[in-house]
């Protein structure tokens, strides 16, 4: 009886393994399985997805509009108002509570930011996304912001440049859609 059990124990086992076997031969390796592969013990290069940069999309796809630096925008921004532009640069700051905004710098600690919504309020970035490389569509705007406005903007952690009322004046940019990138 004991050797009934061994041998009915074995065979299960082994029935298992073959099983299991035959299950992962007939599984076709992706990017996004290979990467989910339990790790072996032995040094080797990582599977191609993770040698990729990963890129965040939000809101609609970039479309053509023309490029243009974000270091000449803080130079002269009225030219590039209510004109649809591509631009790039850095996160520089990130809304504390929801991502629904982001200060946008041409390079990291460049010292000066223009201040990204997101058109309807349609998308928000991880609130993690601070230093991550943008790419993004909109519109830009120059505006005063009233003093209730700065100050809450001020709590979720925006800085910006006050005049004596309280009130600021602000270089905005309203993103239709963005890229983001480590």
């Amino acid at each position: 009886m004991k050797n009934r059990i061994i041998s009915l124990s074995l065979a299960l086992g082994f029935v298992g393994i073959a099983a299991s076997v035959a299950v992962s031969a007939g599984q076709k390796q992706t990017p996004e399985t290979s990467s989910k592969t339990v790790q072996s013990t032995e040094k080797s290069a990582p599977p191609a997805a993770e040698t990729i940069a990963e890129v965040i999309k939000r809101g609609q796809p970039l479309g053509n509009s023309p490029s243009v630096q974000l270091a000449d925008v803080l130079r002269e921004p009225q030219k590039f108002a209510d004109k649809s532009v591509m631009v790039e640069g850095v996160i520089d700051r990130v809304c504390t509570r929801k991502g629904c905004w982001m200060e946008l710098a041409p390079k990291a600690d460049a010292g000066e930011s223009v201040r990204v919504t997101f058109k309807d309020y349609g998308f928000f970035v991880p609130l993690n996304s601070q230093g991550m490389k943008v790419k993004a569509e909109g519109q830009f705007a120059v505006k005063v912001l009233s003093k209730e406005k700065a100050d809450h903007y001020a709590e979720e952690g925006a800085r910006l440049r006050r005049n004596a009322d309280g009130s600021a004046d602000e270089i905005s940019f309203v993103a239709s859609g963005l890229e983001l990138r480590k």
